[in-house]
Order: structure tokens, then C-alpha cells, then sequence
């Protein structure tokens, strides 16, 4: 079916078809229509189906046997031409495709590619605009609040209906030539109330990378060109928009506006009026980009947001020094605050915010204060992301601290190896340095797939102006294997926390090796496997597990699937931080010998240790990811987090390996001799010298005696064994 719309009154015996004026109408359009129709290929007929008010719409159908959309266009081309001998046309000819299957589209389509759309936007007719004159202004404009209105939940999903409505206030712009009276102010601004809400950003998103036309400069355009020609004094607000036209009474001005935007104007001449129209949520609607804008690269994203509600101040004087403070919108972002007005003539008539004649004053407790030398549309701009010298600083830290990191993993792995028959003997040891290898092993292929990762993706420091867009499959498996590994990593220290309770608390069971092994495998790698999976299976489908630009990582901005990285590890590394609390506690209230208190403290220190590396170091630089997440523009926070977390590996050979006083006297082949009894307790240089002399034959002899001392009968041992190795 298609459509035209003449320019011709419409009557009730239009909705009749026995009626007279109906059945000529009909006659003489069908007429029309056969005629320039009958030349297209396998033409049958053409018919009038029904006319519909809003000027006269006509319904019509034109049935063939194969359709030429080419053939057809042309038609219809000529129809505008033909039907001007009964009433000339308004628009062009409009179709639609009536299917017998149904068509699933989905939400947004993106084929990299110039797409021409045909929308269909909600049945809006508020009359004809183009034969609009400026005393029929009034009505229109109230007919378009009423109809906007009751279609407002269609309309802000609606990116073609928008721009109509945009289209239609510029067109009511230019015609009101004279006073705008209050009645009409108020019916446009409760329609631009509904097209400025959250519920409209994707649509003012989406017109926003149009790079020949600026839908929303036009809007705030049509809204300073009313705001010039208001009279009196007036007062109107709407749920997102605040007007006040006052006149001064003596020489300075000043206004709350919504308790969101404070302005004070000294020195202005007493009866001057003062308009000023406040946008609460323009944030949704104007781009954040700035004078710096670059308009011939390919990103349409820049790192700033509009952080304030835009104020659009008039006034019939002459102004040199205004002071306005904003309460922010997002307390969270620090970084690079910017006083700025709307400048329509940048970036190719498109517009871009300015800080022209306006300078920074202050902020303070989440106000920014400016001070500029005109008036026209203000709001502030804020830093979204760590400014480009701040990403060098941390790409440096980030590589030499992996290059770091993998080297110390290396090594660790080695020195476990060399050491490994000396202290797996029991279970206790045995799993601490299994936990202690995996633990390793998954930080270094992690960060061997992060470096993966990072190649695939592009860098804007190193590929400026390039597309940064990441590939879909090559990163998305790079980001499985990262999350994973990382995963892993901290499910092994939960193995180290779980294994730590079990020996220092549970000291009357006993478990097997194997079990302990198989729990250790489960809990390491099976648990870090499953969340990976699920994560893929929640967020892929909508293509939002991975970031789609810069970097091939986690989601945050849509689908927040960081947080199945962030909420595992901050939760081991509480549940370790209760896990050492508890032996603590248990410890220091039990009761033992000297000889077991000896002991006692050798497993504090270890207890001590394992918290140095578990909350200070892992806990503190996760801590500080969850930090660069909520404040994304906190140089401090993303300098440290950087720091701490490419040295990961450095830490876990330092804290985890080295600062064993065992494996550093293995590395060193300096084991410690034992006392057995009270007379060699004694020294004397002779003693001394005839042990020295001892050691050093049975070095040369390369033979080594090892004694076990279990001490099971002890009933308040812990159940580990004791080594003496008498070399």
C-alpha cells in the first residue's frame, strides 16, 4: 500500500464511500494513478483504498506481478507532477511492504557502511507546517505539545521522529517573528521536555554522528531564538526544563536556578530584562565535543561529558563579566574541568563547545565556578577518561612492569623446580608450593595473553586517527583466556588461604595428599572455568563481553561484565582476610610448651607472610581496579593500580618464594644442622671447628643422612612432620 498527501481540504463525505464527493475523488485520482502506472513491468491495476484526514491522504494500492523497485521509484516521481491537476502534494509518495511472514529486526544494526533507512514513526499528525503563519502559530503549537504528549513514549525512541519535531520548532522559530507570547513559549517547551529525556539518548546518540547536520545544534538554536523575543516577566517549568524572564531592579543580577546553577551579573543597568532557560538534562541531547574536537578522524566518542545542566542566558544589555557555578552531575569525575559555551559556527556549522571568554574560578565540594565575558549556552565539560600524557606515563609502567613481572615468574617457576624434592616431604608443604607454582603459572599466561591482547588491539598513541574498533574473535578469545587465568590466580590463593585454616585450626583431621591435590585442581581451575563460561554465555549473545574499542578486555560502559573478574577476587580476598584473622585468634589463645611455642612462631611468621602477599599487595591492587572503575579520572588511583598490578609476578617471587628461609638455604646449600642433645649445645671453638671439619668431609663425600622426627604423641602438635638433615 502507499500514500499521498494533497494539499486540499478535508471534508467528512471523504470517510463515505457512497457519497458523491468521495466516488469523484476517487475517479479522478484512480485516473491519475492508472496513467502513470501502466507502464511499469507486469502492471494489473491501481486503486484508491480510503483518504484519511490531514490535508487529504490517500491511500492507494497498485498491484503487479514482480515488482521493479526502480520502475516503481520512477513512478512515483511522477506522480507528485500528475496529481498537481487536482491538488498539489505534499511530501513525496511513502510505501509499505505488506509481508506474510513476520520480520524480526534487531534493536540496532550497524554495517559499517552508509545505511538509508525508511522508518515508519508513530502516527503524529499536527497539520500543515509548511503553509504555517504566524497567527496560526499559537494553535499549532499547542496541537503539537497535545500530540507529543500522548505519543511521547514512541517519540523518544524514535531518531526520524525527533528530527521532524526539531525540524517543526525551527519552522515555529522563524515564523514568529514578533513577541513570543507565553502560551506559545510554554507548549514548545513542554515538547522539548519530552525529546531531552534518558529515554531519548540512543536517538540523539545515533543523530549526533551525522556529520552533515546537527539535530541537536539546531534544537538549543531554536530554543535562543525564542528566548530573544519572550516579553514580561515569566515563570514556567516543566519536569526538565526551568524558564525565568525577570526584570533587574538595581544593578546586579542574580538567580538560583533549580538549585543546580547559580549566576550572578554585577554592573548591569536597573529594567534590564534577564531570560535565562535551564535544561537539566541536555546532557543526553548536545555532543560533548569540544573545540579540539578532530572532525576528519573516524571516532565520533570523545573523553569529555557534559557534567552540568546547560543554562541559556539572555539579555537586552550589554554584559562583560558573568559568574555562574555549576553542581555537577557525576561527583566522580575529577579530571580537567571546562567552562564552555555552545559555539554554532565550529566544526563545519555543526557546533562544538567553546571556552572562549570563559575561565575555570574554582572546585569545590562538587561546584564548578566560572567567570566569562558574554552571554549565550553554558554547562561545563569533564575529563571521561586519563588524559593522553597520563596513558603514555602508564603504558610505560604497564610494559616494563609485565616485561618485570614475567621474568620474576620465570625465575620463581625455575626455583620451585630446583627445590621441589626438598620441600613437597609432607602434605602441608607439598600443596602450599603446589599452590604456590599454579599460582605462577596462571599469572604468567595471563599476562602472556594480555600482551597478545594488547597487539591485537589498536593503541590511539601509537595509531593515531586509526579505527580503533577491536576485531570480535581474535579478542574475545584473548579476553577468555585473560579472565580465566586471572581467575585462576586468585582461586589458587584461596587454596593457599583454605590450606593455611586447615592446618593451623583443623588439628585432628587428616587428609591424603590426593584429595588435597584433587580439591586444590577443582577449586583452582574448575571454579575460574565455569565463571568464564558463564559470562561468555551471558554477555556474547549481545555482543557485550568485550570493550569494543582500544582495548581487547572486559566490558564495563553496557554490560558491567568486569565486575565477573572484580567480585571473585575482592571476595577471596576477604574470605583469606577472615581466613588469617581466625588462625590468629585460635594461635594466640592456645596453650603449648616452649618447644611447641617455637613452633607457634615459625607459623606466624609464615601466617604473617602469606598476609603481607594476600592483602597488602593482591588485595590492595584489585582494590584499586575496582577504584579506576568508579573513579575513571583519578590520575592517582590509575598510577597506582598500573604499578601494583604489572608487578604481580615480582611480588609472588619475592614474598612467595625467596623469602622462604628453606628454599633460600637449599638455593645457598646451607641447611642448618640440628642439636641433638644438650652437649652440643655447648660450643667451644673446638667443637665448632671439628663440626666445621666434619661438614666439609661429608660435602666431599657427597653422602647425606636424614632423620624423621614425627611427633605424633605430642597432643598438642599440629600433625606436621619435622625434617633434621645431617649433612
Amino acid at each position: 500500500m502507499m500514500s499521498v498527501e494533497l494539499n486540499k481540504t478535508f471534508t467528512p463525505t471523504l470517510t463515505d464511500s457512497s457519497s458523491p464527493d468521495y466516488k469523484d475523488l476517487k475517479s479522478r485520482i484512480e485516473s491519475v494513478l492508472r496513467e502513470q502506472y501502466k507502464g511499469i513491468t507486469g502492471f494489473i491495476s491501481a486503486s484508491v483504498n480510503r483518504f484519511r484526514e490531514g490535508s487529504v491522504i490517500t491511500d492507494f494500492g497498485v498491484q503487479t506481478t514482480q515488482v521493479e523497485p526502480t520502475e516503481v521509484a520512477k513512478a512515483n516521481t511522477k506522480i507528485l507532477v500528475a496529481m498537481s491537476s487536482i491538488a498539489p502534494v505534499i511530501g513525496s509518495v511513502t510505501a509499505d511492504f505488506n509481508s506474510p511472514n513476520p520480520i524480526i529486526l534487531p534493536e540496532l544494526t550497524y554495517t559499517g557502511t552508509t545505511m538509508v533507512l525508511t522508518c515508519g514513526p508513530p502516527e503524529i499528525n499536527v497539520g500543515n507546517i509548511n503553509s504555517l503563519e504566524k497567527d496560526d502559530v499559537q494553535n499549532f503549537v499547542a496541537n503539537l505539545s497535545t500530540t507529543v504528549q500522548e505519543e511521547k513514549d514512541k517519540i523518544a525512541t524514535s531518531s526520524a521522529t525527533i528530527t521532524t519535531i526539531v525540524d517543526i520548532l525551527n519552522k515555529i522559530a522563524s515564523v514568529s517573528t514578533g513577541v513570543v507570547i507565553q502560551p506559545v513559549i510554554e507548549n514548545v517547551l513542554e515538547t522539548v521536555d519530552v525529546i531531552i529525556g534518558k529515554e531519548s539518548r540512543q536517538s540523539w546518540t545515533f543523530l549526533n554522528e551525522n556529520r552533515t547536520r546537527s539535530a541537536s545544534s539546531e534544537l538549543l538554536f531554536s530554543m535562543e531564538s525564542l528566548s530573544e523575543r519572550l516579553d514580561g516577566n515569566l515563570s514556567f517549568e516543566t519536569p526538565r526544563i526551568l524558564l525565568k524572564r525577570t526584570i533587574t531592579s538595581n544593578n546586579t543580577f542574580t538567580a538560583d536556578l533549580n538549585n543546580s546553577i547559580s549566576i550572578v551579573v554585577p554592573n548591569i543597568p536597573s529594567n534590564s530584562f534577564f531570560t535565562t532557560i535551564t535544561f537539566s538534562t541536555l546532557n543526553n541531547v548536545m555532543p560533548a565535543r569540544n573545540s579540539s574536537f578532530n572532525p576528519t578522524g573516524n571516532d565520533t566518542v570523545t573523553d569529555n561529558a557534559i557534567n552540568a545542566a546547560v543554562v541559556l542566558a539572555k539579555t537586552n544589555a550589554t554584559v562583560k563579566n558573568v559568574t555562574l557555578s555549576f553542581n555537577k552531575l557525576n561527583s566522580s569525575l575529577l579530571l580537567n574541568p571546562q567552562c564552555v559555551f555552545w559555539n554554532f559556527t565550529q566544526f563545519n556549522q555543526l557546533g562544538v563547545w567553546d571556552d572562549d571568554g570563559c575561565t575555570f574560578v574554582s572546585d569545590i565540594n562538587n561546584t564548578v565556578t566560572c567567570r566569562c565575558n558574554h552571554l549565550t549556552s553554558f554547562s561545563i565539560l569533564m575529563a571521561t577518561d586519563i588524559p593522553p600524557e597520563l596513558r603514555e606515563i602508564l603504558d610505560i609502567i604497564t610494559y616494563v612492569g609485565v616485561g618485570i613481572s614475567l621474568a620474576s615468574l620465570v625465575i620463581c617457576l625455575i626455583i620451585e623446580g630446583y627445590v621441589w624434592k626438598d620441600v613437597s616431604r609432607n602434605s602441608t608443604s607439598f600443596m602450599r608450593h603446589v599452590s604456590i607454582i599454579n599460582t605462577a603459572l596462571s599469572l604468567l599466561i595471563a599476562d602472556i595473553c594480555f600482551i597478545i591482547g594488547a597487539s591485537i588491539a589498536k593503541n590511539p598513541l601509537e595509531n593515531p586517527g586509526e579505527d580503533y574498533k577491536v576485531p570480535l574473535g581474535p579478542c574475545s578469545t584473548a579476553t577468555f583466556f585473560i579472565h580465566f587465568f586471572y581467575l585462576a590466580l586468585f582461586f589458587w590463593m584461596l587454596v593457599s588461604g583454605l590450606l593455611l585454616f586447615y592446618r593451623t585450626v583443623m588439628v585432628f583431621s587428616h587428609m591424603s595428599k590426593s584429595t588435597m591435590l584433587a580439591i586444590g585442581f577443582l577449586l583452582g581451575y574448575g571454579c575460574p572455568l565455569l565463571i568464564a563460561v558463564i559470562t561468555v554465555a551471558v554477555t556474547a549473545p549481545g555482543n557485550g563481553y568485550i570493550r569494543t574499542d582500544n582495548a581487547c578486555w572486559l566490558n564495563w560502559i553496557q554490560t558491567r561484565a568486569l565486575l565477573a573478574l572484580a567480585i571473585p577476587a575482592l571476595t577471596i580476598i576477604f574470605i583469606n582476610i577472615i581466613i588469617v584473622i581466625v588462625v590468629l585468634f585460635k594461635m594466640l589463645r592456645r596453650g603449648v610448651g616452649d618447644t611447641a611455642q617455637r613452633d607457634e612462631k615459625q607459623t606466624l611468621v609464615v601466617i604473617v607472610r602469606c598476609l603481607a602477599i594476600l592483602t597488602p599487595l593482591f588485595g590492595l591492587t584489585w582494590a584499586l581496579g575496582v577504584g579506576t572503575m568508579i573513579s575513571s579520572t583519578n590520575k592517582g588511583i590509575h598510577i597506582a593500580f598500573a604499578f601494583f598490578n604489572s608487578l604481580q609476578g615480582f611480588f609472588i617471587l619475592v614474598f612467595g618464594t625467596l623469602f622462604d628461609s628453606k628454599i633460600r638455604s637449599i638455593l645457598s646449600r646451607q641447611l642448618p644442622t640440628p642439636s641433638t642433645g644438650s652437649n652440643t649445645t655447648r660450643s667451644t671453638s673446638g667443637g665448632i671447628s671439628s663440626l666445621s671439619g666434619l661438614t666439609w668431609i661429608n660435602r666431599l663425600r657427597r653422602r647425606r643422612h636424614v632423620y624423621r622426627v614425627s611427633e605424633v604423641a605430642n597432643s598438642r602438635s599440629t600433625g606436621a612432620s619435622e625434617s633434621f638433615v645431617n649433612i
